[in-house]
C-alpha cells in the first residue's frame, strides 16, 4: 500500500540537514579538543563557525557554511581570516552583493573583480577573506561600493552580450 505512505516535507528536509550538521559539529569539536589534549593545537580564539540553509531555485537545499574553522582533507582547520557570510542577488542589469564585515574600517577593505569573481578582503581588527563566483558576466569598470554599518553593497553592471541587446531572429517557416 505504497499510497499510504507519507510524503517528506520542507521540515523532515531541513530536520535532516540540522542532523547531519549537529554530527559534523560534534565530530569538529572532538576531533579539536584531542588535538588540544595532544598538544598539536593551540586555543586562541575566537572561533567564528556558522551556516546558512537555503533553497536553491532548483529547490534542493544548500548548507553554506562561514567562519574561520574550515575543512580540509576532512580535518577542521582554524584560519585567522574570517569568511564573512555573503549574498547574491542576481538583477535584470546587475549582479548585487552584500557581505557582513563587522569590525572593519572602510578604508582597510579591498574589493576586486577577476574575470567572474568578486574578491573582497580586510583586516583591521579581524581579518575577512571570501571570493564570491558572481552568476553573470559582468563589466568590472562599472562595480560602485559602499559600506555601512558593517555591511559591504557591492553593485556591477552585467555585461549584456549582442544576442541580448539585438535579439536573435526567428526564421518563421
Amino acid at each position: 500500500m505504497s499510497w499510504f505512505r507519507r510524503r517528506r516535507s520542507i521540515f523532515d528536509v531541513f530536520d535532516e540537514i540540522m542532523r547531519e550538521f549537529e554530527e559534523e559539529i560534534r565530530e569538529i569539536e572532538e576531533e579539536f579538543m584531542r588535538f588540544v589534549r595532544e598538544g598539536r593545537a593551540e586555543v586562541r580564539g575566537p572561533y567564528y563557525y556558522g551556516v546558512r540553509v537555503t533553497i536553491g531555485p532548483d529547490g534542493v537545499p544548500r548548507v553554506e557554511e562561514f567562519g574561520n574553522i574550515r575543512r580540509k582533507a576532512g580535518r577542521p582547520v582554524i584560519t585567522e581570516e574570517i569568511e564573512p557570510m555573503v549574498d547574491v542577488l542576481d538583477y535584470d542589469n546587475e549582479v548585487l552583493v552584500v557581505a557582513e564585515l563587522p569590525g572593519v574600517d572602510k578604508d582597510k577593505i579591498k574589493v576586486k573583480v577577476k574575470g567572474n569573481k568578486l574578491i573582497i578582503k580586510a583586516e583591521n581588527k579581524k581579518k575577512y577573506y571570501k571570493e564570491v563566483e558572481l552568476p553573470a558576466k559582468v563589466k568590472p569598470e562599472t562595480a560602485k561600493a559602499s559600506y555601512k554599518n558593517g555591511v559591504l553593497e557591492v553593485r556591477i553592471q552585467k555585461e549584456k552580450t549582442k544576442e541580448e541587446e539585438d535579439g536573435v531572429e526567428v526564421k518563421v517557416e
